[in-house]
């Protein structure tokens, strides 16, 4: 079987990937579940794209979303998107409104509901401690709140990444996952990447 995966989000998701060839999936977690996912799945065929894209917000996300997602016509598709439509807190003018994140992140999954067959894989947006990060833990809140709501409503499979991070930061330093509290570590990809692979493997079982 053939089984087409799309990952989408911002920096987290881009993590340095090949702008010129979007199977060139980088240096963060789609990296490390590709080879996890075809090794649980021998018998099909995947392909991996990966078209996160640095300093996305969910605006962004919408306005590229008919060439970079429903064009593409994948069977799993995930998102990842939330931290930048925080990252200027401190700038009252440059703060995007809850309601405004909500009506973005939400058409992007009606389109996906009404113009592909494509399940949907969530992921929360997260920040952990670290030094100099801008103060952003407020307005995230917000927004993470929105995300589960929409995850109620449209998500095949959701990763509580913030949960994840959290626990593992009772056993090594939060810098340990994600040097400035925002791009995971190598280590800090891998165990997105578990986790995703955990959260995805029921969906490709559903497409047999």
């Amino acid at each position: 079987m053939k089984i087409k995966i799309l990952f989408q989000g911002d920096s987290v998701t881009d993590a340095g990937r090949n702008r010129e060839d979007y199977h060139f999936l980088g240096n963060g977690y789609p990296r490390y579940v590709a080879p996890a996912v075809r090794e649980k799945f021998p018998q099909d065929e995947f392909e991996f794209i990966n078209l996160g894209m640095s300093g996305n917000r969910a605006e962004h996300l919408l306005a590229r979303w008919k060439t970079d997602a429903l064009e593409i016509n994948p069977d799993i598709i995930s998102v990842l998107i939330g931290v930048n439509d925080c990252w200027f807190f401190n700038d009252k003018e440059a703060l995007m409104p809850e309601e405004y994140f909500e009506y973005c992140y939400r058409s992007i999954l009606d389109d996906i509901k009404k113009g592909t067959h494509a399940k949907i894989l969530m992921l929360e947006p997260f920040i952990l401690e670290a030094p100099g990060l801008p103060q952003i833990h407020e307005d995230l809140a917000r927004k993470k709140a929105i995300v589960y709501k929409l995850a109620d409503e449209y998500a095949d499979a959701f990763v509580k990444c913030q949960s994840i991070f959290d626990k593992a930061s009772g056993d090594r330093e939060p810098t340990y996952w994600a040097e400035d509290g925002i791009h995971p570590t190598p280590e800090g990809a891998m165990l997105l990447a578990e986790n995703y692979v955990k959260a995805v493997v029921p969906l490709i079982e559903q497409l047999h």
